[in-house]
């Protein structure tokens, strides 16, 4: 049994996941024109390097290995300027899951973060979340 094909122009169902229809690069398009701003700029203001913003604009790089954070950095960066942008937006364009504040991203973001400290601020962080700890098991839940 064989699928029915779509013709250019023909219409069918709709296959990605953007409520709009856009598609990553076409989101990223329009609010880049609705901000005013150059993909260099957003790329610097996201954290992303230009080359890879520009690849997934263009189409020629995939966006499945996309982080949540990068994706959130961008949504962030395009919202700074006064254009609004949400996260799920953002996800759902990219055709990816809107994930919550799960467990698992939070530690990952956490210990990125931790890592990425000087020694001497990684011991204070570690007596401020045993300070915490101690003070979450006293208060009443």
């Amino acid at each position: 049994m064989s699928s029915h094909q779509h013709h250019p122009g023909e219409q069918g169902p709709a296959e990605d996941h953007a409520p709009s229809g856009e598609d990553l690069a076409a989101l990223l398009t329009r609010v880049l024109d609705q901000a005013g701003m150059t993909q260099k700029e957003l790329a610097n203001k996201a954290g992303v390097s230009y080359p890879t913003l520009n690849s997934w604009i263009k189409r020629t790089r995939g966006t499945s290995r996309v982080s949540p954070e990068t994706l959130r950095s961008i949504a962030a960066a395009v919202s700074a300027s006064g254009v609004k942008l949400t996260p799920r937006e953002i996800f759902q364009a990219a055709g990816r899951p809107v994930p919550g504040p799960t467990d698992a991203e939070r530690e990952a973001r956490l210990l990125k973060l931790f890592r990425q400290l000087p020694e001497d601020k990684q011991r204070d962080l570690v007596k401020y979340a045993e300070a915490a700890l101690r003070l979450s098991h006293t208060s009443p839940a």
